[in-house]
């Protein structure tokens, strides 16, 4: 089942979306979505930070009162979501903006069906592909089915690991650190930084020698003698990513973490 957002303030829009998304299931019945609409971009920004809620796919008017939908989608990557957006609008003039925030699309109203519905194509197979990419977690009594993308970085806390996610839920895992980055050492995503935190290179804001700010908001403090190791490691994953992504793959947002003496 996917989550989706969408957000707009004029009801006949809301309504536009939800019906021509209706009609995309009824073609492929083995999509589910699970629909959510919202007037404007605080009640979006409130359902989020409130939670618990992240949609994976969000459709946003950049023109609404208030705030804008460019501005909203920055607090949303400020939180952590990696959902997917798709900008809906009547002017082209804030597309340069909607790159930096990683949209997916830029959409021109009036959308049809033909125009929205290879984003949809697009969009499910991203998102079926991210979610092969996760991790099987016994917590507690359970066992939870965590993504790749959402874990921020695990930290050691004596016998147990604790495991930040994008949404800002915590984890403790009773295992070691050792068997947990046996579990991650496939993905080259995710590097140690010392022998106390384990963390996912995509989610660096910026790097220094004396510590990293992550997107989440957190900084962790580097050990000693870790920053050299964990800049070749960063630097060797995004050149990786650059070149496997050629012609049409990551974007260039000019958010790169940076190397600063602090």
């Amino acid at each position: 089942m996917y989550q989706i957002a969408v957000c707009d303030d004029k009801e006949v829009e809301l309504d536009k979306v939800e019906n021509m998304l209706a009609s995309y299931q009824k073609q492929y019945t083995g999509c589910s979505f699970a629909t959510r609409r919202f007037a404007d971009a605080d009640q979006l920004l409130r359902a989020v930070r409130e939670g618990p809620y992240m949609p994976d796919l969000l459709f946003m008017d950049i023109y609404m009162p208030g705030k804008l939908g460019v501005e909203a989608a920055k607090e949303l990557r400020g939180m952590g979501s990696g959902c997917q957006i798709v900008f809906l609008t009547v002017s082209k003039e804030y597309a340069l903006e909607a790159f930096q925030v990683e949209a997916v699309q830029y959409l021109v109203k009036p959308i049809s069906e033909k125009e929205l519905f290879p984003v949809l194509d697009r969009v499910r197979k991203k998102a079926e592909e991210e979610r092969k990419k996760c991790l099987l977690l016994r917590v507690g009594n359970k066992i939870c089915r965590v993504a790749l993308r959402d874990i921020v970085y695990c930290e050691a806390q004596k016998k147990c690991q604790c495991m930040h996610l994008a949404d800002g839920t915590q984890l403790q895992l009773r295992l070691t650190m050792a068997k947990l980055n046996e579990m991650l050492a496939g993905y080259q995503e995710f590097s140690k930084a010392g022998v106390s935190y384990i963390v996912n290179l995509e989610h660096i804001k910026s790097l220094s020698t004396r510590e990293m700010q992550l997107d989440n908001g957190n900084k962790i403090y580097l050990p000693r003698g870790s920053f050299q190791v964990l800049r070749e490691k960063y630097f060797d994953y995004y050149c990786n990513e650059d070149a496997s992504n050629a012609g049409g793959g990551r974007m260039d947002t000019g958010t790169y973490p940076t190397e600063a003496e602090g």
